[in-house]
């Protein structure tokens, strides 16, 4: 039987960048993936805070030359990939001048947040599937950490529906304490309609007049972690009345045992359905 295939997709990860808990647990799960026997890829964005020398990221030229469409507008989308200290993965890395060179992550020195990072997140989400539509490389599983990632459930399940590499896979979301959906304009709804949506279907990321990055995940993945011990009030309450499976928040090394095992009983799900 050949190996199960998990993407872990991630906002940030040690050694290359480490802004909050999310980076310490994107650096440990997929390797303890891939000692259980699971093949692992790992993607992430080029943040321009990333030495590239130091982590000795090089380009992926085959991979390289797509534009990713965001608001009417084409970027263009370089792949690198970096070797993981201490470990037989490599980790691949989205690329581009507009959205990534800057020597900052989500906000400028004086504390402010980007304008433009709503635009970054959707060239993101959609750079990442149409990367692994170019890996040609079917996920089992789709694990996302963080907010950055939240559009993937919602794109997985409608503009990627009908994708044969995609028509399997069951999507994960690690939710954490930090979010910056609320500092979205209703501008974001549009935005983040790609390909053939509309605002509609983005409806589940909008709670009243704002803008929640996390419902919306919530609402549209297939099961949910809990990635930070304290969560905020609306989002432990939307986690209590869905009826996806949820993992629980735990310390320490058996925490990842027990995401390995969610893996399973997922993908057991799978085969008994």
């Amino acid at each position: 039987m050949s190996k199960k295939k998990v993407l872990i997709v991630t906002q940030e990860m040690h050694p290359y960048t480490e802004l909050t808990e999310i980076a310490e647990i994107a650096r440990k799960l997929p390797q303890y993936a891939q000692d259980s026997g699971l093949e692992v890829r790992v993607l992430m964005p080029r943040f321009g805070t990333i030495n590239e020398r130091r982590h000795r990221l090089h380009e992926v030229v085959r991979l390289s030359g797509m534009n990713i469409i965001v608001d009417d507008d084409d970027y263009p989308l370089i792949i690198k990939v970096a070797s993981l200290p201490g470990a037989r993965m490599q980790v691949y890395f989205l690329d581009n001048e507009d959205f990534f060179k800057r020597k900052a992550i989500f906000e400028d020195e004086k504390g402010e947040v980007f304008d433009d990072n709503a635009e970054r997140m959707v060239f993101f989400c959609k750079g990442v599937l149409e990367t692994v539509k170019k890996f040609g490389w079917p996920p089992d599983i789709v694990h996302c950490h963080g907010w950055m990632t939240s559009l993937i459930p919602l794109y997985l399940k409608t503009a990627y529906k009908n994708e044969p590499l995609f028509r399997n896979s069951k999507v994960i979301y690690s939710i954490y304490s930090s979010s910056l959906g609320h500092t979205f304009s209703s501008e974001f709804l549009s935005k983040a309609s790609i390909n053939n949506l509309d605002e509609g279907h983005l409806k589940p990321y909008q709670t009243g007049n704002k803008i929640s990055l996390h419902a919306g995940a919530v609402a549209l993945a297939d099961a949910l972690v809990k990635g930070s011990e304290s969560l905020p009030a609306s989002v432990s309450q939307e986690l209590a009345q869905t009826e996806k499976p949820v993992l629980e928040y735990q310390e320490g090394e058996e925490y990842f045992n027990s995401i390995l095992e969610f893996y399973q009983a997922l993908l057991q799900e799978e085969v008994e359905g």
